[in-house]
């Protein structure tokens, strides 16, 4: 499902080091984001909703009555504090586990790369070209800055009892992009 773009712009013009990566053990509203893409997956396992919320994204998964809420967010980005299990900025490169009760598993490993910017050209290319057979890929044309694009990828690889997730978000003015990677383990 994706929402029409006739929505004001999203925030990109941010120090990547101030975006914030929480990790939460319950839902989050939509209202809360602005969302730009969104999908829906079903195994018998879990459930997945993932939504391109700009240059960011939230990932809900769902198995039984539990909930593991994967959030990449702006500074100023009103989120609860309830359920909240982690947070932390996007300084360097960084792992994250953790272990919930009823088999539930997750970890999480980021990067920040700065680039050249025709290698930030050449990631945009191919990454699009890439989500043409699976993934979502949001892109703003209307936020290019020196030729360069602002765009959010995010692939997923759902399997029986576990689902990966691969981020890419792209920062023109910075010309760095956030790259993630997550798994969520459900035994």
């Amino acid at each position: 499902m994706s929402w029409n773009r006739c929505m004001e712009s999203p925030q990109i013009n941010v120090a990547v080091e101030e975006l914030m990566f929480s990790l939460f053990q319950r839902p989050l509203h939509p209202e809360l984001f602005q969302i730009y893409a969104s999908r829906q997956l079903n195994t018998e396992k879990y459930e997945t909703v993932i939504w391109v919320t700009g240059c960011t994204h939230v990932v809900s998964v769902f198995a039984g009555d539990v909930c593991l809420c994967e959030v990449v967010s702006t500074p100023g980005q009103m989120l609860p504090s309830r359920g909240l299990i982690e947070r932390f900025q996007f300084h360097g490169p960084r792992t994250h586990k953790c272990t919930l009760s009823r088999g539930v598993s997750y970890m999480t490993d980021f990067q920040v790369e700065k680039m050249s910017p025709s290698l930030y050209r050449q990631s945009h290319t191919d990454l699009e070209r890439f989500a043409r057979n699976r993934g979502i890929f949001v892109k703003f044309p209307e936020l290019e800055i020196g030729r360069l694009q602002p765009f959010c990828y995010v692939d997923f690889e759902v399997r029986k009892t576990e689902l990966h997730i691969h981020t890419f978000a792209a920062y023109p003015d910075q010309v760095t992009m956030i790259k993630t990677q997550s798994l969520f383990d459900f035994q």
